[in-house]
């Protein structure tokens, strides 16, 4: 990404994108056209989400949509999809939408919001963290939009792969080694901690410390991130 290192890039979904042109509409058209003041002639750097970016050139604008001529693209892999971040919901969502931020500039792009018996939030609709999520990938210029979706910690048992769950008395220490090639789902703990039955679900040789002193939620998720080799 080193030749995109001082662009300013945009999202489109694939539906927008045909043959050689692209449109940008909605907060993106008006980022582009009102606040960077982009001319029909300029040129535009824009994602699809799902891997590619594009370089374009706009050749119309009108008052809600600009039209741009596909120039060039480059695709990128996503060393991180088979990684799925389990995430307990947060007392402060604040907290929460600065761990998704974090994790998105560090290359996560699959994350699954939780309850567990200790956990003092409230409901939270995935919905809400998908601006946070978008603004990310384009700060960091990602190619890939991240999902967010929402279950309960058993039906992630229940998933498919291998289950890596932190909890600070774990005697094996996580050094960021991806542990299988498939799924791999990583559990972190919720501000009152997972209880025992819950600690037991997952076997003794997956579960992992992070540090030897304790970390906030938030904290834990973002070292995590930041530990993995992808």
């Amino acid at each position: 990404m080193e030749l995109l290192s001082n662009i300013e890039l945009y999202y489109t979904s694939k539906e927008l994108i045909k043959e050689d042109q692209l449109i940008l509409k909605g907060d993106e058209f008006h980022h582009s056209v009102n606040v960077m003041r982009n001319t029909i002639g300029d040129i535009l750097h824009v994602t699809d989400g799902r891997g590619s970016i594009f370089t374009s050139k706009i050749s119309s604008i009108n008052e809600n949509q600009l039209t741009a001529k596909i120039k060039d693209g480059r695709v990128f892999e996503n060393k991180a999809s088979n990684i799925w971040f389990c995430i307990p919901l947060l007392k402060n969502p604040d907290r929460l939408k600065f761990a998704f931020e974090k994790c998105v500039e560090l290359g996560i792009t699959n994350f699954i919001l939780f309850k567990s018996r200790h956990t003092l939030s409230k409901k939270v609709k995935p919905e809400k963290f998908q601006k946070t999520v978008m603004a990310a990938m384009k700060q960091s210029l990602r190619a890939f939009l991240p999902q967010i979706t929402s279950a309960s910690f058993n039906e992630i048992l229940q998933f498919d792969g291998a289950k890596i769950l932190f909890d600070q008395n774990a005697k094996q220490v996580f050094d960021g080694r991806l542990i299988s090639n498939s799924s791999t789902y990583y559990l972190f703990g919720p501000e009152g901690g997972f209880d025992q039955t819950e600690l037991e679900s997952v076997s003794q040789e997956n579960r992992f410390s992070l540090t030897e002193n304790r970390l906030r939620s938030e904290t834990a998720i973002i070292k995590c991130a930041s530990l993995l080799k992808i």
